[in-house]
């Protein structure tokens, strides 16, 4: 049965859901997973949490985006967290913009709304979803 959901079993056979399938953001032809993105930004000792999206660019189609919720009484900057990922993994997924916030919008369940965090950046940045067909 087909879901769309990225899972992983675990040595008992067990199924554990960590994403979805088509959250994905393709950059100039590379393929990038925001839950990998999120996954190594966790491992910053001052990012309490992070959600990574994709929003439209014209050169590359779309072009990384996280939103950030620093450890309180942590400091980290723009500029620090590009570093930190272009020491460790692939430059095209280091993210190209960077916003620090208070809190995620989210659903009456808990979820992250991803879409309004895209639809503010499109409109903070002035960025327009080109038509390709």
């Amino acid at each position: 049965m087909h879901t769309g959901d990225l899972a992983t079993i675990d040595a008992q056979g067990f199924c554990n859901i960590v994403g979805r399938l088509k959250d994905m953001i393709i950059r100039g032809g590379e393929n990038i997973y925001p839950r990998e993105i999120e996954e190594f930004l966790y491992t910053h000792p001052a990012i309490a949490d992070v959600q990574a999206f994709g929003v439209p660019d014209h050169r590359y189609g779309e072009d990384l985006c996280v939103w950030i919720r620093r450890r309180e009484g942590a400091t980290l900057s723009e500029d620090e967290v590009v570093a930190f990922c272009r020491a460790s993994i692939a430059h095209y997924k280091a993210p190209r913009y960077v916003r620090f916030v208070d809190a995620f919008p989210m659903t009456v369940t808990g979820k992250a709304q991803k879409y309004l965090m895209r639809r503010a950046m499109m409109e903070d940045l002035a960025l327009v979803e080109e038509e390709t067909a």
